[in-house]
């Protein structure tokens, strides 16, 4: 009877061994997220000698949250958020630099919960990575070890973010070091996703093989999008509809990213009208006269300095996984009845997720004949640009990627 005892107490042990192995095994390689343009939050700091508006504060002896921060996206205050997010440009240099008295940082480098909600006060509307963060979490992912961040300033391009790329790749092997050896997965979200190729082309092929295990992109927007001029010619209100697209547009054209999410030569032939006006046409070999059209020259100096950091998409050179939306309805040309390109312009629509075109979301398959490495490519129709972020079949396609312990273990489609 004591036998038989031991007996059930050692079957006892052995079975909750290896439920306790099953749950480790679930936790698989960690997880890096970086998000795409407005996917980090902002913090500033002032010390200005003048202001734009009599509501809006010069001086603060604290950091406060500039982005995503509703209650400065509304009428009259969205002015003071302006002057303190537009940047300044030197065209000797190159470079931008912040307002006058406007100190910048982008908080919580590495932990995750920093691009989950964008929004430190947690309102649906900052909602980024949270939803995906929190179904990997149930896998035993644990925030700051296995779970990170890698946010930056969404404003600059990769010619001004070189300390970034450092950070981030500091990133990599800290986590790598953390999680005992285990390879890295990155997941990418929108201007995210040409950011860590842009990273992962400046690497070695040996580096990429000892820390990286695969790359989920998410809506990668690789090279670019006709919705870049609509923000030069129009601008974008956020949709926030009593925000004014004009006054949005003054701190839009000053982020030398959007310069570099300009439709490029890879996938736009000279022939293909994109703005058209009663007295011009534009296509992607005028974007010179474009910008001076549009009364803002110094854009085209911003284009000539980032173009050329996505001129040719090379190949990764690790496993990805390139998801994206189809089949909702994405600017494809802007039309004026005027003869200057500004303002508000019909739209004629085409194929893509709603802001990125289809032949950009989808460029990525090209890589499938240029590595070794495994290239997935997942289209899945009528999800728009952020809805992939959010999509239970997605959600379930991360899922099982993150979740898979062995190495080299492809993931089925969905």
């Amino acid at each position: 009877m004591r036998a038989l005892r031991w007996f059930e107490i050692c079957c006892i042990i052995f079975l909750f061994s290896q439920i306790c192995i099953a749950a480790n095994d679930l936790q698989g390689h960690p997880v890096i997220l970086v998000p795409g343009d407005g996917g980090s939050q902002i913090e500033g700091r002032l010390d200005k000698p003048t202001a734009v508006h009599y509501v809006c504060s010069k001086k603060t002896d604290y950091w406060f949250s500039l982005w995503l921060n509703m209650e400065l996206l509304v009428p009259i205050v969205i002015d003071c958020w302006v002057d303190n997010m537009k940047l300044t440009y030197d065209n000797i240099t190159r470079t931008t630099s912040n307002n006058v008295g406007v100190d910048i940082r982008i908080p919580d480098f590495g932990n995750s919960t920093s691009v989950e909600w964008i929004d430190p006060s947690k309102a649906s509307a900052g909602n980024y990575f949270a939803t995906i963060a929190e179904s990997i979490l149930k896998f035993g992912y644990e925030r700051n070890v296995s779970l990170r961040g890698a946010p930056y300033d969404f404003r600059k391009a990769p010619n001004e973010l070189q300390d970034y790329f450092v950070n981030t790749k500091a990133l990599v092997e800290d986590t790598y070091s953390r999680t005992n050896g285990q390879k890295i997965i990155f997941i990418t979200h929108s201007m995210g996703s040409p950011m860590i190729l842009y990273f992962l082309n400046h690497q070695t092929q040996e580096w990429k093989n000892k820390y990286i295990k695969s790359w989920i992109s998410l809506a990668g927007c690789w090279a670019g999008t006709i919705k870049a001029l609509k923000v030069y010619a129009q601008g974008d209100n956020l949709g926030v509809r009593v925000l004014s697209e004009t006054a949005l547009r003054e701190q839009q054209r000053t982020s030398p990213s959007l310069s570099w999410l300009m439709p490029s030569s890879m996938l736009w032939s000279p022939e293909e009208v994109m703005v058209q006006t009663s007295s011009r046409n534009y296509t992607i070999q005028d974007y010179q006269e474009f910008f001076l059209d549009i009364d803002f020259p110094l854009g085209y100096d911003m284009w000539q300095d980032t173009h050329p950091l996505v001129h040719e998409l090379t190949a990764p050179g690790v496993e990805i996984h390139c998801i994206f939306g189809t089949g909702v309805d994405t600017a494809e040309r802007l039309v004026y009845t005027k003869s200057t390109p500004l303002g508000k312009a019909t739209i004629v629509m085409g194929d893509g997720d709603g802001t990125v075109n289809v032949r950009s979301l989808a460029a990525c398959s090209k890589w499938v004949n240029q590595q070794t490495q495994p290239v997935y490519v997942q289209a899945f129709p009528k999800r728009d640009h952020m809805a992939v972020l959010y999509d239970p079949v997605i959600l379930d396609y991360i899922q099982r990627v993150v979740a898979a312990s062995q190495e080299g273990e492809a993931v089925r489609k969905a």
